[in-house]
């Protein structure tokens, strides 16, 4: 276990990796009776410390620590309880007693002291703190390079730092899983694992080097993130930015372990949100991010206003979320195309498919000036395009037929269209993104990063 004077390599991060020395030396001596310590089941808080003071034909007598307060409960609704020296320990399978009871406990109690990173075996586990924690300068990058496991504090610099020196030693690609419920704070360590190897696998004091692009390629590795955050993520009732598509980055290296290329497979964009958000959710960021006017350019090129309700499709939920700066948003969203290569043409084909999108949702089909906005940002005959909503040609046999379509097969038919054009959009941004950060250089092996879409984990009433 590192000493304080070892931990100050960490910085001002080091409170928050690693509990002090006289910290540890005063739970060593902390009085401890292995025999009546324990926890016990509790309804509301799930489980409480207690001390059992009674045991009796399979019922127990506990006096609650908190409260004194005594219960007589069922043998089997009582767990031993560790050491004090155990308290905050940094892998949970290090554990005399490895049981819920325990492994709650210590989460919660690292958590208060903001340690938000706990090893469980090959596992590590991170409590969201909802707050920015300064664990991820460059002061702690450079700090967990070549480290062994044990000889650093848990963090996901750590995960990442043995994911690359085993692929190195061994040989062999390596993966990083990163799951959880929504809102766990997978899509962030997603974005500093990426970080972490793209700053340690670049030539050290090498000028970095520019290709066909704007940005190096670490740069544009980095960069692919909040681009496609804008397009993938949106506000949920469980997470303000949570990501609504999976994804796996492949960071590839070349024979000396210096970083070579990357490119990205997503999986199973929630297009349903494009069309229809619930009360307290808000549809995909981007939506948002153009119509704060932070950029003027944008409203003209795209023919939409600075007013979300005059857009149906994403003011269905919530318009503002007080943890997302829309307009700061933009600039980020707006500078990760340019530091991705895009051209003018094809960025302002983004925005421009973006806002017809939008205009979608305002389709009536006695008002051809809708259609007429549509048709310009999209490339189309307005005519053509009314033509092929309102009387879609199907194939029958090996015939076409012209079908007519009532109002309500229309309107199904516009929101359709509205999520395959966004949807094909961020598939061809991605296969773009892909296209740039293929640097064609030699490489050898690959780390893959799996952030998968987050789950919902409601109560059964």
């Amino acid at each position: 276990m590192s000493t304080d004077a070892e931990m100050a390599m960490y910085g001002k991060a080091a409170i928050y990796l690693r509990k002090p020395e006289r910290e540890r030396i005063e739970a060593q001596s902390k009085p401890f009776d292995a025999k009546t310590a324990a926890y016990v089941a509790d309804p509301k808080e799930l489980y409480l410390k207690c001390t059992i003071t009674k045991k009796e034909g399979g019922k127990v007598t506990v006096k609650l620590l908190d409260t004194q307060e005594e219960r007589t409960v069922k043998e089997d609704d009582v767990t031993p309880m560790n050491p004090p020296k155990y308290d905050k320990i940094e892998d949970m399978a290090m554990m005399t007693h490895l049981n819920e009871a325990s492994v709650l406990y210590n989460l919660k109690e690292r958590y208060a002291a903001w340690m938000i990173y706990t090893y469980s075996g090959l596992f590590c586990a991170t409590v969201n703190p909802y707050k920015w924690l300064p664990v991820y300068d460059s002061d702690v990058v450079a700090a967990y390079r070549g480290k062994k496991r044990m000889e650093a504090p848990p963090h996901i610099f750590s995960v990442s730092d043995n994911a690359y020196q085993f692929m190195a030693t061994d040989r062999e690609n390596q993966s990083v899983l990163i799951t959880g419920e929504s809102g766990a704070g997978k899509t962030v360590n997603t974005k500093r694992v990426i970080q972490y190897f793209a700053t340690i696998s670049v030539s050290g004091g090498e000028k970095k080097k520019e290709n066909k692009m704007q940005g190096s390629l670490e740069d544009q590795i980095i960069a692919a993130n909040p681009l496609l955050e804008a397009y993938g993520n949106a506000k949920t009732v469980r997470n303000d930015n949570s990501s609504r598509f999976g994804k796996f980055i492949r960071i590839h290296f070349g024979t000396t372990g210096k970083l070579a290329s990357a490119d990205i497979e997503t999986y199973l964009l929630e297009k349903s949100r494009v069309t229809f958000q619930l009360p307290d959710e808000r549809g995909y960021h981007i939506f948002y991010q153009m119509m704060t006017n932070h950029k003027p350019e944008i409203i003209e090129m795209t023919l939409i206003t600075t007013n979300p309700y005059d857009f149906p499709m994403c003011s269905q939920g919530q318009i503002a979320v007080a943890s997302i700066d829309d307009k700061e948003e933009l600039v980020a969203t707006d500078t990760a195309i340019d530091i991705l290569g895009f051209v003018n043409e094809e960025k302002v084909a983004i925005y421009k498919f973006t806002g017809a999108v939008l205009h979608h949702g305002n389709m009536k089909f006695k008002q051809k000036q809708q259609a007429d906005k549509i048709g310009y940002l999209l490339g189309l005959n307005s005519a053509d395009m009314l033509k092929a909503l309102c009387y879609p040609r199907v194939k029958v046999g090996n015939e076409y037929v012209t079908k007519g379509q009532t109002v309500p097969q229309v309107n199904n038919s516009v929101s359709a269209l509205a999520k395959s054009i966004y949807e094909k959009m961020f598939l061809w941004m991605v296969i773009r993104i892909n296209q740039m950060l293929d640097t064609k250089q030699p490489r050898q092996f690959f780390i893959g990063v799996l952030d998968i879409a987050g789950f919902e984990i409601f109560n059964v009433s």
